[in-house]
């Protein structure tokens, strides 16, 4: 970083900060981020220093840390060279031809046929740079030599949250860029047969890698998405998906009339039931709607097989330098079929359970234990009596329940938009196996059974825990087993976010490879073994999000450990691995061809890398392991019942950052936290609750309870942490977290809420105005009473890092840039607060008066105190010089000009500064959340 251009004041203030963190040498007594944001705030207090002055420091930091980001995401993949990804492919493709048991044909498509992984794209609120900026830094980590200075924005932060159709945008275009790295992953499988083949390669058609969206079709906690926006995105979705292998079969020259034509006819088709899609439940627009498309969906085409045979002559009629890349688009559109991704769909349990209570009659709540048996035998036996309803856009247009119209939105697409390829039926929270077979009754119902993947998310404690339970009372069910057998796959969802960051991010982890153990030994017991898995990882591209935050490599054997897979190997039970791509963190990964080829050829080389089952500690010694994770889940479990927890995260955490997704915010960062006082974690939404973690300058999600855990243990910790690679692998997320973390922050921001510091502050200063201040301050924090709590909770994480410190000697210590970043923002809410002192008296207005724009103040909600400003404090009007026919009178202009120059104005300028900083710090630590 060069600071040669910052003023010489800025340069002394931050040198001792800056330095390595190994010559920070710690003053007893003195916190240096705490006595660093003093040393800037009295500069800007006496003019020394300009805001404009502290602007560029933070640029250049939020720009050396964005290039660092560059970095680290351009090794995460493994390098982004296309020469080194082609050969990587090719290495894949060859290793599948020596692992093949027999050397034929037969053999290799039946390697290289089914889908053993498919990368999911979903909406997560994880969009928190500007459009420009995400792509800036794709483009930065593809160079094969990175850059030495950052592309240069003013800001880095997006305009306003993304809508819905931004999402889509963005997601398509990352999907798209998947698929280009697919298909190269298909090409070199196909060129490779070619090579061994020549006579019969051309039947061999590839899919082990999909794609997969819930992007427009995730209705889980939103009510923004009606039937009408899914089924308009799911047509685009079919419309990119012809549009595709059009411009493909045209790249390669071949001449096919009957295939072009009839793929033609079907994208004209399928562009005029976009247009007619209705854009809400208004009858005659449906009407309207559903002609074109029950009416006209044989000539939109209903599956894939529709052009099977058609393709497949052309390939082998096409001349030999179109024939593969002729392969390589057939081999895209089947295992796609009629999208440019298969399709997720998502609700709530209770969602279910609303829906099959009134069709049922069964007022008993599923998830108390007494009621639990008599509600599954009537379930069970509404199972064995369920017959299908038939479904128009009428009976659609009048269910009342979201499940109802989910599952009726599903069965249209099944009807007119694609017969083929299945809907992934994805249930959060799920407790209960109850909730499995409710869904499976709304699916017989709706007749759509045969078409949906029922998969449950597991993401609670509690869940992660009894999953077998819930497993198997769904198997106990002959009706559930006849559906998992007639559709021959069972799917499974595990949730990071919520459950890391109640339980701890490792001891989520282990709790979710147990449970998937577990589910395994259900298989085996009710003879099941001749089912595909479905393992779907929602998690995502941070430590708070259950990602490996060091290789795309370690990111997929975390998830998926060898010894699990080695397990269902064994018994001869197929898996197919899913992981998340959330958000604009996620389409990172896939911002560049370039990135999305390293990305698909780590995928690649980790499903068909031989399982090697070397001995490993942590399942050699399960004892030690259950106990060291268990230690881990109860310290967080504490912390997040702590009361001081739920004040440092909603005393001004939501504030300091950007709403990040189209998802209503309900339960979401700056708006319901600051509306009220939070009194329990689960208030906030996973993500946001990270982010704020990540800017309070301490990751407890993934930290918290570690050092009781290596307290217990210390020699066997340090052993483990040597010779376990399962065990390493989980401490990289300490590390991560710990490089990212400074406990000296955290404390800053618990002292600027004490009452006691102002106090002090205002005892040693000799200035009566600032004094002044410094005891209004004490005074309004008192108020909130947040300071013994935080005081107690800080003792709690205190303690427990003092613990991992001793039992892990050369555990990581915080960077410096991250540091600065901080005390830069700790000195900004202070001349925040100190200018809110200087606001004149003012009389209430519409219940606004002084204690509720200090308390506002206090929690950083500046936006919504300078709109009460502008109309209590007005800037004046342009003074007229029309005449009025009378003498003129004195015309009063800019009566409170000075107010909004030295007050508001400053105070809008540092609150937009703390969320660019913000924005650095997620630079630093490589993700949002």
């Amino acid at each position: 970083m060069d600071f040669s251009t910052l003023p010489p004041k800025l340069q002394t203030i931050f040198a001792p900060i800056l330095q390595d963190k190994d010559a920070l040498l710690p003053v007893e007594g003195v916190n240096p981020v705490l006595c660093t944001a003093r040393q800037l705030e009295d500069a800007l207090e006496d003019g020394d220093l300009s805001l404009s002055d502290v602007t560029a420091l933070v640029q250049t930091l939020r720009d050396s840390a964005f290039l660092r980001r560059a970095r680290r995401l351009h090794r995460y993949v493994g390098g982004a060279e296309t020469t080194t990804t082609a050969k990587r492919l090719s290495a894949v493709a060859q290793r599948v031809i020596a692992s093949l048991p027999v050397p034929t044909p037969e053999a290799f498509q039946a390697a290289v046929s089914p889908v053993r992984f498919a990368a999911v794209f979903t909406a997560h609120p994880t969009f928190a740079l500007s459009n420009p900026v995400y792509a800036a830094l794709a483009d930065c980590a593809s160079e094969d030599v990175l850059p030495d200075e950052a592309p240069f924005f003013e800001t880095h932060r997006r305009d306003g949250p993304p809508t819905l159709e931004e999402e889509f945008t963005l997601a398509t275009q990352a999907i798209i860029r998947a698929r280009d790295a697919m298909d190269q992953l298909n090409g070199a499988l196909l060129e490779t047969a070619q090579q061994h083949w020549p006579e019969s390669w051309a039947s061999i058609i590839p899919r082990p890698v999909i794609a997969t969206s819930w992007v427009g079709y995730d209705t889980d906690g939103r009510t923004d998405i009606g039937w009408w926006d899914t089924l308009r995105l799911r047509l685009r979705m079919k419309l990119f998906q012809l549009e595709r292998l059009d411009q493909q079969i045209s790249a390669t020259g071949v001449s096919a009339p009957a295939l072009t034509d009839r793929l033609h006819k079907a994208i004209a088709c399928v562009k005029t039931q976009i247009s007619a899609t209705p854009t809400g439940p208004d009858a005659e627009a449906v009407a309207k709607f559903a002609d074109a498309l029950v009416n006209e969906h044989a000539t939109a085409l209903l599956n894939v097989d529709d052009l099977a045979e058609e393709l497949d002559a052309a390939v082998k009629a096409a001349p030999p330098a179109a024939q593969l890349p002729l392969a390589v688009a057939r081999a895209g559109f089947m295992a796609h079929g009629l999208a440019l991704a298969h399709t997720h769909v998502r609700l709530n349990a209770t969602q279910i359970h609303n829906f099959v209570r009134q069709k049922l009659d069964i007022p008993d709540d599923p998830a108390n234990p007494a009621h639990r048996r008599a509600l599954l035998n009537r379930l069970n036996e509404a199972l064995e009596s369920v017959q299908p309803v038939p479904v128009d856009f009428g009976a659609l247009m009048s269910d009342p329940s979201t499940a109802g119209r989910l599952m009726m939105t599903v069965a249209q697409i099944t009807k007119h938009i694609d017969s083929q390829t299945p809907v992934r039926f994805l249930i959060a929270e799920t407790e209960t196996g109850y909730t499995l077979l409710a869904a499976l009754w709304a699916a017989l119902h709706f007749g759509v059974a045969d078409k949906v993947e029922i998969s449950p998310l597991f993401e609670t404690e509690d869940a992660l825990s009894n999953g077998d339970r819930i497993v198997e009372e769904a198997l106990r069910s002959p009706t559930w087993r006849a559906y998992v057998q007639r559709t021959g796959r069972i799917s499974f969802q595990f949730g990071y976010s919520d459950s890391g960051r109640y339980v701890g991010q490792l001891a989520a982890t282990y709790l979710i490879e147990r449970l998937r153990l577990k589910i395994h030994d259900l298989l085996v017991r009710w003879n099941l073994q001749n089912v595909t898995v479905i393992f779907f990882d929602t998690h995502g591209e941070s430590i708070g999000r259950g990602a490996h935050p060091f290789r795309m490599a370690g990111r997929l054997n975390y998830l998926s450990p060898t010894h699990v897979r080695t397990e269902f190997a064994k018994t001869g039970i197929a898996c197919r691995e899913e992981t998340a791509f959330q958000g604009g963190d996620g389409y990172l990964l896939f911002g560049t061809p370039h990135l999305a080829g390293a990305t698909l050829a780590t995928i690649a080389e980790n499903l068909f890398n031989p399982l090697h089952q070397e001995g490993d500690p942590v399942y050699e010694q399960p004892v030690f392991s259950a106990d060291f994770f268990s230690s881990i889940s109860e310290g967080m479990q504490a912390l997040v019942e702590d009361p001081g927890y739920a004040a440092l995260l909603g005393a001004f955490g939501p504030a300091l950052i950007d709403r990040t997704g189209s998802r209503p915010p309900a339960r979401q960062s700056a708006e319901a936290a600051t509306s009220t006082r939070l009194t329990h974690p689960g208030q906030l939404r996973a993500i946001p609750n990270n982010a704020i973690l990540q800017q309070l300058g301490w990751c407890a999600n993934t930290l918290q309870g570690l050092g009781a855990a290596a307290r217990r243990h210390p020699e066997t910790f340090e052993s483990f942490n040597t010779s376990s690679p399962r065990f390493h692998r989980a401490l990289d997320f300490a590390r991560h977290a710990l490089t990212s973390s400074d406990d000296r922050v955290l404390q800053s921001v618990i002292n600027l809420l004490d009452p006691s510091y102002w106090l002090d502050r205002a005892t040693a200063e000799p200035k009566a105005p600032r004094r002044a201040a410094f005891l209004t301050v004490m005074q309004d924090l008192e108020k909130l009473n947040l300071s013994a709590d935080l005081r107690t909770m800080f003792r709690r994480i205190q303690a427990d890092h003092l613990a991992l410190r001793e039992a892990w000697e050369d555990a990581p210590h915080g960077a410096p840039l991250n540091r600065a970043l901080h005390a830069i923002r700790v000195a900004l809410i202070e001349r925040i607060w100190i200018l809110a002192c200087r606001i004149p008296f003012f009389m209430p207005r519409g219940g606004f008066n002084r204690d509720v724009m200090m308390q506002q103040i206090l929690r950083l909600e500046i936006p919504a105190v300078l709109k009460e400003m502008v109309h209590i404090f007005p800037s004046g009007t342009v003074a007229s010089n029309l005449d009025f026919y009378e003498p003129r009178g004195p015309r009063e202009q800019g009566i409170y000009e000075r107010e909004h120059r030295e007050i508001f104005l400053p105070m809008q300028q540092m609150f937009a500064l703390l969320r660019e900083i913000s924005v650095g710090v997620m630079h630093d630590i490589g993700a949002f959340g």
